[in-house]
């Protein structure tokens, strides 16, 4: 029996709009300073549904600029629409440009929507057998559902893709027959298309009468059988509901003929293909959608590709040549440096430079446990040398010792990309790189905060040179990659000595660009002075605990069992507490704990934790539950995981630290991220105990900035009210709730500072009435009094959050204290949700970014004083606006005067700089 047809129509804008969205908050932008969020989320979907399901014919429905039927006869109809984003608009040529290059058909018609072309065609094909699938997440298409049309709500935010039938539509919406969700839609009404639907009903009383009435014309004549306000809106909106109902059903009968052979999935255009990839930067997935690389996602985890999969290999294609040169094509001189006097020679020449570039080959990407295979320098454009480095420690120490003065010269400056690595490897050959630094990994940070930085995407980018791929000398990464220290060292010659040399032309391209956007003297005088900083406290590192946390982790293991016995004694069944579904089930469906449950995109009960938290006081079960997950995730996260990331080679905890990653400046840490070990509980606070100083001679102190963020709104609003609050040293929640309240400071409820809490901090990100309202679980209409009122009581700071919008509505960009750039490609944007994300990133990031320069500052002076002073006491952590150190017993004195010192100066301001400042016997005590 032949395979049965599988056809696959793709409602193209709903699509477009929901990956543009899902990539908002994260946008790809590219190197000329296109978004190409909607284009990318749009083609990972497509080669999604290409890969996974493989359909026999497909095609990708559009509406039209011609007015509809709907609108002719109903002009209110999607008038209320925010303009479309003009990033959306901007790349809608490119989107039809690759479905044309998928060769896969696009379907329009004059005067229709793309639902009803979707809705026709459907409808043609059922007859001829086919087997339908409408892939989009509009709601809308579930009333055409039949036994061969189904609805495909694309995979998002890790879940799978939604397949929906009729059993699907009918259990969602509790009718007979999916045809009465258009009944339903009728009543509803939708905001986004200006449908009105009947005032005061909603989904679920939509629901509920169209199960007992069948449709709104039976509704409509039993009225009689209503009560209350719901009968007198029916009633007075018959007229409305009917012609609501009118607008949400799907035309059937649009003039397009329905030809099998035309919606054929066919052969794409190869060469079309790589030319579009290549003009839009989509270098990754082209790569992966033509099976020349692997899976693995880029190095900047704020820029992913989503994984495409080898969808193409299998048909034998190839990728066609891009643009790019490559080592066969440029003139280079590239020398393997293993005899005794080339070495020499080599040194000799190194000696009387200002500046040279290197790099290290390692045997892993863990500096704190990697070995060194070999050394690349590099002195001008195209002429490289590599030095392999012997296996045996001794002899690699005797290599290595060699270069030693030359890496440890003062005044011969060095060039890398991603130089920290390279220095932390070196130090475990007791080399400390000294002398001036640039990063190039860095320096593009500061140029373009929202691109990425791989040395691979740089040079693809900035010198249009596609460099050697690592796969090519050891293998995709897996269980059968090998080591560099496997490869010989004639073949990473090239390799090796290549990266030297571009990150040399880098450098010669970067260094007029921090000239040119404004950001050379923070490049010279916070970031590269912090990376020697952030090498030695990874090197430090710290000593853990493990005993301690052996025993809390049998400890928690017996209170989560305790939870788990009495959450499913609660529910009366057995279930799997960590899966949302069945706890969704349980809570509302069998508890009934709320009447209006929340719902997820994939129309599952919502079971998050801050739903949960709204609801804790509706039923007993769910303290038990937030406490169960919370001590799951302290256990698996932390208290198990801590232990197995302890050094073999010095049994300490070393973090990595990411000084590339965020946009606003702040550091982040991984292996372990130091950022998110939890404080917020008394078992979480627990985690710290585990963090001790390395010996009994030593102790440790933490020091940590008070209230910085609401100080530097002080200091950037000139604020006199925020300001003096601050000079009289008053508790600054307490303060402002005596003023948006209008009483005394005496005063001051708990409940009032609270609120007065949450506004302060909510300010700096932009909270509305109705995120105010959701956190302190006030009505909105109080929640906008107290946003009133703190801007009437503090009007500079009102009036510095609209300067800031403005400098950044001209600029494009707005600046640090320090004048670190943050660049907001959609201030200026028609559409109010874009603009108004982009407006209060414009709002947050001088304040957040003027927060991370000043404790990176702190950090550098801070360090260079316990040089200077020959201390023996160790910084080796940084979390937010806290530094942690080793300190010697002996020292404590000294140290925290430092400490406070360069802590409250890193940044002169008129608002002065608290620091609190405790030493313990273990974190949790010092904090």
């Amino acid at each position: 029996m032949p395979e049965r047809k599988k056809l696959f129509l793709l409602d193209a804008m709903a699509l477009i709009y929901r990956a543009y969205f899902a990539l908002n908050k994260n946008p790809r932008i590219n190197s000329k300073g296109q978004n190409t969020s909607a284009i990318l989320g749009f083609i990972n979907t497509l080669l999604e549904v290409l890969k996974n399901e493989q359909p026999t014919h497909i095609g990708v429905a559009f509406d039209t600029m011609a007015p509809t039927l709907r609108v002719e006869g109903y002009a209110e109809y999607k008038a209320n629409r925010e303009k479309m984003p003009e990033d959306i608009a901007l790349s809608l040529p490119y989107i039809v440009q690759l479905i044309e290059a998928f060769n896969i058909p696009i379907l329009k018609v004059d005067g229709y929507e793309a639902d009803d072309v979707i809705g026709t065609l459907a409808k043609k094909a059922e007859k001829e057998n086919f087997e339908v699938f409408m892939m989009t997440p509009d709601k809308d298409f579930g009333q055409l559902v039949s036994e061969n049309i189904h609805m495909y709500k694309p995979a998002r935010m890790g879940n799978k893709a939604e397949v929906l039938g009729v059993a699907e539509i009918c259990d969602k919406y509790k009718i007979k027959h999916p045809e009465q969700l258009i009944d339903i839609l009728g009543l509803w009404g939708d905001t986004s298309d200006n449908i009105p639907g009947v005032p005061g009903i909603g989904e679920k009383t939509a629901s509920k009468l169209i199960s007992e009435y069948e449709s709104i014309e039976n509704l409509l004549k039993n009225t009689a059988e209503l009560k209350g306000k719901l009968k007198e809106n029916l009633e007075n909106h018959a007229e409305q509901a009917l012609k609501s109902k009118e607008l949400a059903t799907i035309i059937l009968d649009v003039p397009i003929s329905f030809n099998a052979d035309d919606l054929v999935h066919g052969e794409p255009d190869k060469q079309k293909l790589a030319e579009l990839f290549a003009d839009l930067e989509f270098r990754r997935l082209s790569e992966r959608i033509f099976g020349e690389a692997d899976d693995e996602p880029e190095e900047e985890p704020a820029q992913k590709e989503e994984k495409a999969g080898d969808l193409f290999s299998s048909a034998g294609m190839e990728l066609p040549q891009m643009k790019f040169k490559t080592l066969e094509d440029v003139d280079h001189q590239y020398h393997l440096v293993h005899k005794e006097k080339d070495i020499h020679k080599l040194l000799e020449r190194l000696k009387d430079t200002e500046s040279f570039c290197f790099d290290t080959e390692t045997t892993g990407l863990n500096a704190n446990e990697a070995e060194l295979v070999g050394m690349s320098f590099a002195l001008e454009k195209g002429e490289a040398w590599y030095v392999p480095v012997p296996e045996n420690y001794n002899d690699a120490l005797g290599l290595v010792s060699q270069f030693k003065p030359l890496f440890e010269n003062e005044s011969i400056g060095k060039t890398g990309q991603n130089l920290k690595f390279d220095i932390s490897v070196l130090r475990w050959y007791d080399v400390e790189v000294r002398g001036p630094l640039f990063d190039t990994m860095i320096a593009h940070y500061l140029i373009e905060p929202d691109l990425r930085h791989n040395m691979d995407f740089l040079a693809e980018t900035y010198l249009s040179y596609k460099p050697v791929s690592i796969e090519s000398l050891i293998g995709k990464k897996g269980k059968n990659q090998q080591s560099m220290r496997s490869v010989q060292a004639a073949i990473i010659k090239d390799y090796a000595c290549e990266d030297a040399d571009i990150t040399l032309q880098l450098k010669e391209v970067f260094e007029p660009m921090l000239k040119e956007s404004a950001t050379i003297k923070l490049f010279n005088e916070i970031e590269m002075p912090l990376v020697p900083v952030l090498a030695s406290m990874e090197a430090e590192g710290v000593k853990l605990e493990t005993a301690a946390l052996k025993e809390f982790s049998a400890e928690l293991e017996k209170d989560i069992k305790k939870l788990e016995a009495d959450i499913q004694e609660q529910a009366g069944e057995s279930f799997n507490i960590s899966s949302p579904k069945q706890l969704g089930e349980i809570l509302f469906k069998k508890l009934k704990v709320t009447d209006n449950p929340k719902l997820t995109r994939t129309k599952q009960f919502s079971t998050s934790e801050d739903i949960l938290a709204r609801l804790a006081d509706k039923h007993p079960i769910i303290d038990s539950i937030l406490d169960y997950r919370s001590l799951t995730k302290l256990k698996s996260t932390y208290v198990d995981a801590l232990p197995r990331l302890i050094n073999p080679r010095d049994h300490r905890i070393h973090t990595s630290y990411n000084q590339a990653v965020a946009s606003t400046g702040r550091l982040s840490s991984n292996n372990p991220n130091l950022q998110n070990i939890p404080i917020r509980t008394s078992r979480g606070r627990e985690i710290r105990k585990a963090f001790v100083p390395r010996n009994e001679d030593y102790t440790l102190l933490a020091a940590d900035y008070s209230q910085v963020e609401l100080r530097i709104i002080a200091e950037l609003s000139e604020d006199p009210g925020l300001i003096e609050t601050f000079m009289q040293g008053l508790d600054v929640h307490s303060a402002t709730a005596a003023r948006i309240f209008g009483v005394p400071l005496n005063d001051v409820s708990p409940d009032m500072r609270r609120s007065a809490k949450t506004v302060n901090f909510g300010i700096v990100y932009g909270i509305s009435a109705f995120g105010l309202s959701e956190r302190l679980n006030i009505p909105r209409k109080e929640a906008a009094e107290i946003i009133d009122q703190y801007f009437a009581k503090y009007p500079g700071v009102k009036a510095y959050m609209d300067s800031t919008i403005e400098f950044a509505r001209t600029h494009g960009y707005v600046e640090t204290m320090m004048g670190r750039r943050r660049y907001l490609r959609d201030i200026n944007s028609s559409n109010a949700t874009v603009r108004g994300f982009a407006e209060r990133n414009a709002i947050n990031a001088p304040i957040q970014g003027s927060s991370a320069d000043m404790i990176k500052i702190a950090m550098i002076n801070i360090h260079q004083s316990l040089k200077q002073e020959g201390l023996k006491s160790k910084m080796i952590m940084q979390v937010h606006d806290e530094l942690v150190f080793d300190a010697l017993q002996t020292e404590v004195n000294m140290l925290g005067e430092i400490v406070s010192e360069k802590m409250r100066k890193a940044i002169p301001m008129t608002v002065p700089l608290v620091v609190d400042m405790k030493t313990g016997k273990n974190w949790l005590e010092a904090h």
